[in-house]
């Protein structure tokens, strides 16, 4: 079987996150297309390196991100670092040759964006993979909601709605990371978590062609992060820690029109206590609707337009062993994937793709296209006004 040796560039929460889909990817889908080999981790900060080594189980482990690049015996990269350096990392190491799955958002600007999708292109000619890690798109549930539209059973779209909400930065001392700052993220909750709605949205209805949006930002400013960690919330400073101003978006809503005349909204915030990782999903069309609640990702609700006037409503669809993917998670429905299973998923697909010479469905151009529509909503909030998606 052809082995694969993966450099990870940063060991923080999504590194931990790809590290489990590398691990457990030929545990669950065997035969694998290739096999992970955990060749080198990096991070800045050399505690951090030293313990993902062996936490994680690496070879070996450094602190600058040009050591794995350059290491002619690293074939996949991993790029989990903030988005400000994305595509310095990615670039050079298209450019080497490497394979790569980057974490989104794409980038922190646009142009940084666009210059990764135009390396991605020319390296594609000499088979290499890139990759945006957009893993929402395929939790088996959604899928099936894809299939459902390709296959006509929702009839012509009319609405997709999606929401992303989250708690963990409505405490005004949830420390200032590297999130809550525009040179570093590019945007606050608009390339955190509304980029992967916008994602789905695409996936589902195709390209989205306008946006009207409102940005908001409720707190102004944060106690200062001690350390490199993103702590994502999970510690709380106190009144005399040193604070300073939040320049990014704590909430999103817009509006948007698809190319092919569905129309629908978008509503993003990481400020709406009570609600954990809720991302929502709901089609309507002429024959049916489909819902999704990633808290309950097992599961998609379905209402056919054709049922019995007695008895129509929504039934809930259990993913398991008859749906995508089932074939190599586990055996009964309700027995149920996380998101360990689900980056376990999204690396499957990478490495399939890396062993078939195939681009994955969320490609550098693919990750760009969202950019696009977030800088067209970070305008459209200036403006006031509809804003086109420029292609």
């Amino acid at each position: 079987m052809r082995k694969l040796n993966v450099g990870l560039i940063g060991a923080g929460f999504m590194g931990k996150a790809h590290v489990i889909g590398y691990s457990n990817m030929p545990k669950l889908f065997w035969p694998a297309p290739a096999m992970p080999i955990l060749k080198k981790v990096c991070d800045i900060v050399p505690e951090i390196a030293e313990e993902a080594k062996e936490r994680f189980g690496f070879e070996q482990c450094c602190t600058d991100w040009k050591e794995v690049v350059n290491d002619p015996t690293i074939d996949v990269v991993s790029i989990c670092t903030p988005n400000d350096s994305h595509a310095e990392i990615a670039i050079a190491a298209l450019e080497a040759g490497k394979h790569i799955i980057c974490e989104k958002p794409i980038a922190a600007t646009l142009e940084d964006a666009e210059r990764m999708e135009a390396t991605a292109v020319k390296a594609a000619e000499n088979g290499i993979i890139s990759m945006n890690a957009y893993q929402y798109r395929r939790v088996p549930a959604l899928v099936l909601a894809k299939k459902f539209i390709d296959e006509g059973s929702l009839g012509e779209l009319l609405n997709i709605r999606c929401t992303y909400l989250q708690s963990w930065s409505a405490d005004p001392n949830s420390p200032l990371s590297w999130r809550f700052q525009k040179k570093i993220a590019g945007a606050g909750t608009l390339g955190d978590i509304a980029s992967h709605v916008i994602d789905i949205a695409q996936y589902l209805g195709g390209d989205i062609d306008e946006v009207v949006s409102m940005m908001k930002t409720y707190i102004k400013e944060r106690p200062v992060q001690e350390g490199g960690v993103d702590l994502l919330g999970t510690v709380k400073l106190g009144s005399d820690a040193k604070r300073q101003a939040v320049d990014v978006d704590d909430e999103d809503t817009f509006l948007v029109k698809f190319k092919n005349g569905t129309v629908g909204s978008i509503e993003a915030t990481r400020n709406a206590w009570g609600r954990n990782n809720y991302i929502t999903v709901e089609v309507h069309g002429t024959e049916g609707t489909v819902f999704f609640n990633y808290e309950r990702l097992n599961e998609l609700q379905v209402c056919w337009a054709k049922d019995p006037d007695d008895r129509r409503g929504f039934k809930t669809i259990y993913t398991g062993p008859a749906h995508f993917y089932g074939e190599a998670t586990w055996n009964i429905p309700g027995m149920n994937i996380g998101y360990g299973e689900l980056k376990t998923i999204e690396m499957y697909d990478f490495i399939k793709a890396i062993a078939t010479g195939e681009q994955p469905s969320t490609n550098f151009k693919v990750g760009c296209r969202v950019e696009k529509v977030c800088h067209a909503v970070e305008k459209s909030s200036e403006t006031n006004k509809w804003e086109k998606v420029i292609d």
